[in-house]
């Protein structure tokens, strides 16, 4: 096969195929510098193409993998041959590992040299299949099955990496077929036919994946197997989950790693409206996790007041209810949830004789049942309305308001916390003057664009990361539990004493129920599962804060000089959303501080945009190029017109030499082409027989005058631009 376009074109959709394999490794695998291995590629292709005798393309590639080596594991610059006899050792050291079957013990830089002469193998092997056998089916339906497998059963998304694959592999083998055709038949390959073949082809491809984006999709016949191995992993009772979740957990000593979301509902609530479920609280943050302080068990009956810490009298409360039913009765076994002001539970179901019995841990601040088969009950609470000025009283630690002991317990923190956590957190709230408004300020702080939102692409921390730290400053990407866990450690930092919450956000909106009450249905599933945090002010009691990007508080505070007045009243803020799996980039900064024009929310805004409308764009792109494609395919019916109105209204006679070229052109997209060395009045008779007419032997004969004298008659292109525009009305018949 010829070094020709076509052929680049095959070496390219060779080289996208196996960057396929690559690029799950880097997300699976602690696999690093992926970028240089598809450089090696790149660069593999590239020789192969360009046909270097394989001596020197064997040499090439040595050096390259050689000086890839000594960047990452040497210290000395390549130059510097001490290096060499290091690694030569380790070479002849790892083959004796190799045959003594210690994979485990084989060094690092063994494996990369391993990596490398496996790319080259298979960059050799689609070379052979691409130009010798022309045949590429078995690695393009191989490549479907790997990226598949790695989708069903690991965390890599292959959404978009299954439509690159097909629209390559088909174009592959449309090409080769093409070649293979021309090849038995012996037909000759001229330009003209390879695009009859190619431009249907690209069609065809094209209208197929837009067809399967744009169709609706059946849903899964079969539950994803990922979470539930995951959790039969984290279930395991070794104390080291985190690292998998599926909705509700209660082991977090080790927070990070990948969210795997669960949609099947856990409990429905009939409520005037969304809350917030608590489940339990922690007060002892590890560097890597949350654990109680201890257990204090309580016992209370169904229809007493609950031991839950109340809202002070001092804060003014709206009586309300709601009523909890657990589709799944296994959860009501281990937890009950209710809303912060919890007062009574009531009309436990099913029914006994004597009142539920129900233990709560005051230190967790967890209620269980204590007989089991618990299917709903109604829960009488409190709605708390706060009012600014009362919330911003508190100013510091004061032993009358707060004993010792309690603020030291949820203000603790682990040795060796780093220090650029306290430095970060005393220059956000600089300026302000009472724990109120300095937590308000860390909570806004998590709306920077520079935090996003992500289930999958979560760090665990190492032995010696702290967890805070690490999202912090250096991974700037998770979900609730890396927001409130950072929030939570850094006002205790500066004193304020804090606690982790965890439950559910108020779930989807089902209907409203058919009774007198007319009350809404909302259904919590797994994915509703929820960290947040907990402030506590002297006066004002548990103040919870969202610092969880996309997420809303629903605290409700009167901001006015205090008197309660409902028209001055900050309104009900908007029902809670939980994010999905991409990244929310909203933020919670106030008006006040909006700047004019923010290039950064202008971003923001573009990126939202293309994401919710990115299958739309994608079908005007293609439809504007199908458009474009057949225009430029007719272009001989209506170029001519665009032509002749160019220059109709052009008066001076220097137009008559760039109005001469423009015709040849028309002529020759026409199909009436000059031969080589063909003279213009020799071209001219051949158009003008071909015409029956004499018009273009005319145009010549000026066009040589205004050649050779550089001038023409005044009034020369006035009186030839009828001639130029009849000839340019034949080309389009």
């Amino acid at each position: 096969m010829k070094r020709d376009f076509p052929a680049l074109l095959l070496y390219t959709f060779g080289f996208l195929l196996l960057w396929e394999w690559l690029r799950p490794v880097g997300q699976l695998t602690e696999t690093g510098n992926i970028g240089t291995f598809i450089v090696f590629m790149l660069f593999s292709f590239a020789l192969s193409f360009l046909q270097m005798k394989w001596v020197w393309q064997g040499i090439v590639k040595v050096l390259f993998i050689l000086f890839s080596i000594n960047r990452f594991y040497y210290d000395v610059g390549f130059f510097q041959f001490s290096w060499l006899k290091s690694f030569a050792k380790d070479l002849v050291n790892n083959i004796s590992l190799l045959f003594a079957r210690q994979w485990n013990d084989l060094s690092n830089e063994f494996r990369t040299l391993l990596f490398f002469i496996l790319l080259w193998l298979m960059v050799y092997l689609i070379h052979y299949w691409l130009l010798n056998r022309q045949r590429i089916f078995i690695f393009f339906f191989m490549t479907l099955v790997y990226i598949t497998v790695l989708d069903t059963f690991t965390l890599y998304s292959a959404n978009a990496a299954i439509v690159r694959t097909v629209v390559i592999g088909f174009a592959v083998m449309g090409m080769l077929t093409y070649y293979r055709i021309t090849r038995k038949e012996k037909v000759n390959s001229t330009p003209t036919f390879l695009r009859k073949w190619m431009v249907p082809l690209a069609g065809m491809i094209a209208v197929s994946v837009l067809i399967g984006i744009a169709s609706p999709k059946a849903a899964p016949i079969w539950p994803d197997p990922v979470p539930y191995f995951t959790a039969a992993k984290d279930n395991g009772g070794d104390g080291k989950g985190g690292i998998s979740r599926i909705g509700y957990g209660s082991n977090d000593e080790r927070l990070g790693g990948p969210f795997i979301g669960d949609n099947n509902p856990v409990f429905t609530v009939k409520a005037n409206g969304k809350n917030y479920w608590k489940v339990e609280t922690k007060d002892v943050y590890t560097g890597k996790g949350w654990i109680p302080s201890g257990s204090t068990p309580i016992t209370f009956m169904e229809g007493y007041l609950t031991p839950v810490y109340g809202i002070p009298n001092k804060v003014k409360t709206i009586n309300e209810s709601a009523t909890v039913s657990f589709i799944n009765n296994s959860i009501s076994n281990t937890f009950l949830v209710y809303p912060a002001g919890i007062q009574k539970i009531l009309q436990v179901e099913p029914q006994v004789p004597q009142p539920y019995t129900f233990q709560f841990d005051s230190t967790k601040e967890k209620i269980t049942a204590v007989s089991n088969g618990i299917s709903n009950y109604r829960v009488e609470f409190g709605t708390p309305k706060y009012k600014a000025l009362d919330l911003k009283e508190t100013t510091g630690f004061d032993p009358s308001t707060m004993s010792p002991e309690f603020h030291q317990r949820y203000t603790q923190l682990p040795d060796g916390l780093p220090p650029r956590i306290k430095e970060l957190t005393e220059e956000i709230t600089a300026g302000k003057d009472n724990w109120f408004d300095k937590a308000r300020e860390v909570e806004r702080y998590f709306g920077n664009t520079e935090y996003t939102y992500d289930q999958k692409k979560v760090a665990l921390p190492g032995e010696q990361d702290d967890y805070v730290d690490q999202f912090l400053f250096d991974t700037k990407q998770g979900y609730c539990d890396n927001f409130s866990t950072s929030m939570a450690v850094m006002l205790r930092t500066i004193g304020i004493p804090t606690r982790w919450i965890k439950g559910f956000t108020g779930g989807d909106f089902m209907e409203y129920s058919g009774d007198e009450q007319a009350k809404g249905i909302y259904q919590i599933t797994n994915n509703n599962a929820h960290s947040w945090v907990e402030v506590f002010l002297p006066n004002q009691g548990w103040i919870p804060f969202e610092p969880t990007k996309g997420f809303t508080n629903e605290i409700n505070i009167d901001y006015t000089t205090g008197q309660t007045s409902s028209n001055n009243q900050t309104p009900p803020p908007a029902p809670v959303k939980k994010p999905q799996q991409k990244d929310l980039e909203e933020t919670s900064k106030p008006k006040s501080e909006a700047k004019f024009f923010d290039l950064n929310k202008l971003w923001n805004n573009i990126q939202l945009f293309l994401k919710n409308n990115w299958l739309l764009i994608m079908l005007v792109i293609v439809l504007l190029a199908g458009m474009a494609g057949i225009l430029y395919r007719i272009r001989g019916k209506w170029f001519p017109f665009v032509l002749m109105v160019r220059y109709r209204f052009r008066k001076k006679d220097e137009s008559f030499g760039a109005a001469y070229l423009v015709l040849l052109e028309q002529l020759d997209r026409f199909g009436i082409k000059r031969k080589e060395n063909q003279t213009l009045r020799s071209y001219a008779s051949y158009i003008d027989s071909f015409y029956s007419t004499r018009e273009m032997t005319r145009l010549t004969h000026l066009y040589e005058q205004y050649i050779y004298h550089q001038q023409l008659p005044k009034g020369t292109w006035k009186e030839s631009y009828k001639l130029w525009e009849n000839l340019i009305k034949r080309t389009i018949a």
